[in-house]
């Protein structure tokens, strides 16, 4: 027979935590805070409790500056919340493939420990779902010796990898707390909007999309209102894509794999989108291993990867995770789609920005910052869009793609940039 956990309180659940443990914290909108919590409370009696996760939202007690010896927080993927703890003493970061972290824990490379998870309320089977958050949390899980859960009846229930059983949980915390809410549509610029205009120009209909996190994938969907038989294979989706969903413009009949369904991984935007995801047989939540494999994801025709970059030197080296030395974000599930969008029949890779930072700085460069991290190789980049125009740098040498990137750059910036690539490549060919 089956065993079930009883339920307890948080801080009755995290009392066998022991010094010296090694945690996985599931990310993004299922972020524990109720678990992270009742740790952080244990922080004068915890010593060097390591912290495995990707992005995850919220204020989370354990990445406070006052508990530098209790907890060190060994990221996959930075958020704002553990920015600052990563870039010093308290923090590292792992520069992995999404792809590829449920084999760091499989192969045991990164040994866990404990699980914290943030679960919807079981079935009349026993069953309750990763919700929003599949992603890499169904690989922690497996590969952890103890689960703790806040049950939680406001975390949708998905369908897909993220079923796990009551007898899988060692600890259950009942607790009734809104999930994160972000509207990307309110960052949304006139730049970025611009930015959605040329991207949705060079998107066919029948494309199946994948899209980064931010603003400038919701400017994109927003333009796409007109197109017809769209699908979608992505690691995350948010409200943008529930819109055309529900107006029949995503329906996900041309796909090759998983027809008439969206694939994602993770979700984050508003409680509409949580409601539109709960139990629906439209959308699947699969693991990262898979739907990140860029061969998987190459399957599908006319696959279009939109991605964004901090900056992106004039021979078209792509950084995405880090500002010189400071690590912003990480390597996330970039290289994966641009990868699996090159194999697929019909495929545009695409790197979409806008031109500068909010301090008027040119995110195209002569040189990336001593320091940065190139996330996507010049030889992966095709596409590469902003407010000002498309340069497709696929089969172009280094000059003419620094020519074809000045054109699109913010013309503020063009006659230093001009002069850069002038003295190391010469001038236009003619």
């Amino acid at each position: 027979m089956k065993k079930y956990p009883t339920s307890v309180t948080a801080s009755e659940a995290v009392s066998q935590i022991k010094s010296g443990s090694i945690i996985f914290v599931q990310g993004s909108a299922a972020t524990p805070l109720i678990l992270t919590e009742a740790l952080g409370n244990r922080a004068s009696e915890l010593q060097k409790i390591e912290i495995i996760s990707i992005s995850t939202l919220g204020d989370m007690k354990l990445l406070h500056p006052e508990f530098p010896d209790s907890f060190f927080i060994n990221s996959l993927f930075v958020s704002a919340n553990t920015r600052e703890a990563v870039n010093d003493d308290r923090g590292d970061y792992i520069p992995v493939f999404l792809s590829e972290i449920p084999r760091l824990f499989n192969q045991k490379l990164l040994k866990l420990d404990v699980a914290l998870i943030h679960v919807s309320p079981p079935d009349k089977h026993g069953f309750c779902s990763l919700g929003v958050s599949v992603d890499i949390t169904r690989s922690a899980v497996k590969n952890s010796a103890y689960v703790i859960a806040q049950i939680n009846p406001l975390m949708p229930r998905t369908l897909g990898d993220g079923l796990i059983h009551l007898s899988e949980i060692n600890a259950l915390v009942e607790v009734k707390q809104e999930l994160p809410l972000v509207n990307y549509a309110s960052m949304v610029t006139e730049q970025d909007i611009q930015v959605g205009k040329y991207c949705s120009s060079i998107i066919e209909d029948c494309s199946t999309l994948q899209m980064g996190i931010g603003a400038i994938p919701d400017a994109v969907m927003n333009e796409l209102g007109g197109h017809k038989n769209l699908g979608v294979h992505t690691e995350m989706f948010s409200d943008g894509v529930m819109t055309l969903i529900k107006k029949g413009v995503i329906n996900n009949r041309n796909k090759k794999k998983h027809r008439q369904k969206t694939v994602t991984t993770f979700a984050i935007g508003s409680r509409e989108l949580y409601d539109f995801v709960d139990d629906n047989p439209q959308v699947s939540f699969l693991e990262t291993d898979y739907v990140n494999d860029a061969y998987v994801i190459g399957k599908n025709p006319k696959m279009v990867a939109i991605n964004s970059a901090i900056e992106i030197d004039i021979t078209g080296q792509v950084c995405a995770d880090s500002i010189g030395t400071y690590q912003y974000s990480g390597v996330g599930g970039q290289m994966d789609f641009i990868r699996g969008a090159t194999l697929s029949e019909g495929g545009k890779p695409i790197i979409a920005m806008s031109s500068v930072t909010t301090k008027g700085e040119s995110k195209i460069v002569s040189f990336l910052k001593q320091g940065a991290g190139v996330v996507t190789t010049r030889a992966h980049v095709h596409y590469v869009i902003t407010e000002y125009g498309i340069a497709n740098l696929f089969g172009k040498n280094l000059r003419q793609r620094a020519y074809a990137l000045i054109d699109i750059a913010h013309p503020d910036h063009r006659e230093n940039l001009d002069r850069e690539a002038f003295g190391r490549f010469g001038g236009k060919y003619s």
